[in-house]
């Protein structure tokens, strides 16, 4: 399937010299929503995932129905303030600023096998950030799951040696 044909592309989003990829165009295409999730769960069906973790928000929209096609646990990783229960935090760089991301303390049995999921991996930063907050939970992480890589961004190289699955690239 051509997933490209169904991502928009908004210039000047959200700022000026930005060409950002809308998902919202793939979301509304059943097709190209259910091939995505049959891509991903075929990349990890054998991996015995006991948790998707999904970082707010489109990870929310892709690892919801992905942990349940692998029969998994789905546990959101959020900004903070949004979660009611006490949390592992983890403060990371952006090329603007920096940012948070919190997890609940009491997400995952212990030793449980954990998927990470997003719309996009750009420079690595919020995902780098995830993986690091799951390592605080004891927690085993065994790979990532992205829609879209940019690749001149590099940020692969950010993130841990471990199983990386995009279905585009631009």
């Amino acid at each position: 399937m051509d997933l490209k044909s169904l991502i928009r592309d908004v210039p000047d989003f959200p700022k000026q010299g930005i060409l950002f990829r809308d998902i919202t165009t793939l979301l509304q295409n059943p097709k190209g929503l259910n091939y995505v999730i049959e891509q991903m769960t075929q990349t990890f069906a054998a991996e015995k995932i006991d948790y998707v973790v999904g970082i707010e928000s489109r990870g929310f929209i892709f690892g919801t129905p992905l942990a349940h096609q692998l029969s998994a646990g789905f546990v959101p990783v959020r900004k903070p303030g949004k979660l009611p229960a006490p949390v592992h935090g983890i403060d990371y760089a952006l090329e603007y600023g920096t940012d948070r991301l919190e997890v609940h303390q009491d997400a995952f049995t212990p030793n449980a096998r954990v998927l990470i999921v997003d719309d996009l991996l750009a420079t690595g930063g919020t995902a780098g950030a995830a993986a690091q907050l799951i390592e605080q939970t004891g927690a085993h992480l065994v790979g990532f799951a992205f829609i879209i890589e940019l690749t001149d961004l590099a940020g692969r190289q950010k993130l841990p040696e471990l199983p990386i699955k995009t279905l585009i690239e631009y």
